[in-house]
């Protein structure tokens, strides 16, 4: 196809996200949006009407895919209902991205995994990480590297993210929402999968303050070759701290060791309130371009659609994701390893 005509689902700050990314795009084209706010889909059918044809809103999922207006879908919806509308698209013929994690069960994963694979669809995870540059030449410096041994990474967020940027944080954990990027991440750099896992939770000032989800997650993780790994994820930085997240990664192997430390992404920015470093590995406007890791990915993704091919992360390993946090949260509840399906 020449041009992708592609829906939003879900018109919140990844909403707003994926269509920044997209309106730039020459071979794909906004052509619908929906959301559980009516009114916040015609506010992100109206930004995107802005920079070109404003898109058709519709009610929900079920009629933006009778539409006939779309031949993908890009899932922006809150972690816990990923599942279902991945197996609406797929049943009705359309190619799928979807916002991390995949789904929060792996019931939900395997059936959007062989709905996708029955009709034979393009989906994919948008775990952007991978287009980091750095991330991506970590990638080809540890296959001359020798055997993977010990990795640690850790996604740690201000408390903004979990009080006020998302309003459903108790229907999801640290983990989901962080830790998800980094499994796949690790997962990816040392080519091998996670077979057995040990986690801990803390619970405390977000449960003083009404949200029941826990402050921080720690997941040990042994994987099928011997590599151990630590994945630690919290919410509850203080406002103050200079980046929203502070993310680090390192991988010990034989012969080496890689480390990547994204608390500043080059750019210092001090002002009378404030000491920050502006990310823009991810996201960043360019003389007017949408580009980094987030805009290389779903183009991936889109010339994927156009041409049939496979992604680079495939849906499989995205469920993988799933399977790991999914055991993490019964060790948790059970103060037991777990072994991952």
């Amino acid at each position: 196809m020449d041009t992708l005509r592609i829906g939003i689902v879900g018109a919140g700050i990844m909403g707003r996200g994926n269509a920044l990314s997209l309106s730039a795009r020459p071979d794909a084209v906004i052509t619908a949006v929906t959301s559980r706010s009516a009114a916040s889909a015609e506010q992100l059918a109206d930004e995107i009407g802005g920079r070109g044809a404003r898109p058709e809103v519709y009610p929900d999922l079920a009629a933006l895919l009778a539409s006939g207006s779309v031949d993908a879908v890009v899932l922006t919806t809150p972690d816990d209902v990923h599942g279902e509308m991945m197996v609406q698209a797929a049943a009705a013929g359309k190619h799928i991205l979807v916002e991390k994690p995949m789904t929060t069960s792996v019931a939900e994963a395997d059936a959007a995994v062989a709905a996708i694979r029955a009709n034979d669809v393009v989906a994919m995870c948008l775990f952007n990480h991978r287009w980091v540059p750095a991330y991506a030449q970590a990638h080809e410096l540890l296959a001359d590297l020798g055997e993977g041994a010990v990795a640690y990474a850790r996604k740690d967020d201000t408390i903004f993210v979990p009080t006020e940027m998302l309003s459903w944080a108790d229907r999801t954990t640290c983990a989901w929402f962080l830790s998800s990027h980094d499994i796949d991440l690790v997962s990816w750099l040392l080519r091998d999968q996670v077979r057995r896992v040990y986690a801990t939770a803390r619970w405390g000032k977000l449960r003083s303050l009404g949200i029941d989800t826990p402050d921080a997650i720690q997941i040990q993780a042994e994987y099928s070759r011997g590599a151990v790994a630590t994945f630690e994820s919290a919410w509850i930085y203080p406002n103050t701290f200079p980046t929203t997240v502070d993310s680090y990664v390192s991988v010990i192997a034989d012969n080496g060791v890689v480390q990547l430390d994204r608390q500043r992404e080059s750019v210092v920015l001090a002002r009378p309130d404030a000491y920050t470093y502006p990310r823009n590995m991810l996201q960043r406007v360019m003389h007017g371009i949408p580009s980094g890791a987030y805009a290389d990915a779903i183009a991936h993704w889109v010339d994927c659609c156009r041409t049939g091919r496979q992604p680079l992360i495939t849906i499989e390993s995205s469920r993988d994701v799933t399977a790991v946090l999914e055991a993490a949260h019964r060790s948790i509840e059970t103060r037991q390893p777990v072994e991952v399906s």
